[in-house]
């Protein structure tokens, strides 16, 4: 046997499979993506075997984008745990057969509890496509396991019919990378879509400022004292005026400048880049990578002249966003 073949053979099988079950989507999926946007519950995603597996991913993928969702062993279910289930939800019952046992002796107190029931079966005449309130069909033509036994493109194509459902209500609720970064505060997507300057930022005491008269031996005291590399240079009404590195003092020693006895007003770079303490600090970063500098000084807004803080290159990559 060919194992790369054999591979791209199953690929394949899988991927017809895919495109067959696209072709007969129909208005059922939308009455399907209609219910569960009205109603008042939560959805339940229950499945025995395999088909369980599959269910747990697609109750995962559903609560991450926007809609609350959990999933319920059947077999848990009939020994108590159908008391998750309350009025007004919606449970997606899976079956490939549409005659799984646990499935089918969970149905009638699905109904008895007031919750609507959306089935996912390859059988569109089993029990549980006929008792459903609404049926999806995920039928293959054929398993891409060469015995016709393990459950492959089957539950494949299960999985699919369960992202273009958690996708479809994602984009109906209009639900944004934002809401998204929410759910996964802990995430470096999260980081990046929650994390703003302010949260990063120095502030009071830990921001290297000088005025414009300070002589630059002085200047340079702040720059070492405060570990960032960097000094502001601000007027006699505290508005920020310019900036100086440790990399213009090199560069000015080794011109043989005698700076220390200069004002910080002589060496400064005017017109220095500024950020609102409100903006992502992924937008910092991005600033930072493209003018190649590794400080920021932060203002409150637009229009304030005087620095509430800075921000540091190490201060971004530290936090995890990068």
């Amino acid at each position: 046997m060919n194992v790369i073949e054999e591979a791209r053979r199953v690929i394949g099988v899988e991927a017809l499979a895919l495109t067959a079950m696209a072709e007969r989507i129909d208005h059922s999926f939308e009455r399907a993506v209609d219910l569960v946007l009205a109603s008042t519950g939560r959805v339940i995603v229950s499945g025995m075997g395999k088909s369980g597996l599959v269910g747990q991913k697609i109750a995962s993928t559903m609560a991450s984008t926007g809609t609350p969702a959990f999933f319920l062993h059947p077999a848990e279910g009939i020994h108590g745990d159908l008391g998750m289930i309350m009025t007004g939800d919606v449970v997606i019952a899976i079956s490939n057969s549409g005659e799984t046992e646990e499935i089918l002796r969970i149905l009638p107190s699905i109904k008895r509890l007031g919750a609507h029931l959306v089935g996912m079966s390859g059988n569109v005449t089993s029990t549980l496509a006929r008792v459903s309130d609404l049926f999806l069909d995920v039928s293959v033509a054929e398993e891409a396991c060469p015995l016709g036994l393990a459950p492959t493109a089957s539950t494949t194509a299960t999985l699919a019919m369960g992202d273009a459902l958690a996708v479809a209500l994602l984009v109906k609720r209009g639900f944004r990378a934002e809401d998204f970064a929410v759910f996964h505060p802990g995430g470096a997507l999260g980081k990046k879509l929650i994390l703003r300057v302010e949260d990063l930022m120095h502030q009071g005491d830990g921001v290297p400022l000088v005025r414009e008269d300070t002589l630059m031996k002085e200047a340079l005291f702040v720059i070492t004292d405060k570990g960032l590399g960097v000094t502001g240079v601000c007027d006699a009404a505290g508005a920020l005026q310019g900036v100086i590195t440790d990399g213009d003092l090199r560069r000015a020693l080794e011109k043989g400048f005698d700076i220390l006895n200069r004002h910080a007003s002589e060496i400064m770079k005017h017109g220095p880049l500024r950020i609102r303490r409100t903006e992502l600090a992924a937008a910092a970063l991005q600033i930072m990578e493209q003018r190649a500098i590794t400080s920021l000084f932060v203002f409150d807004d637009d229009t304030s002249l005087a620095p509430c803080g800075i921000l540091h290159l190490h201060d971004i990559l530290k936090a995890g966003i990068a």
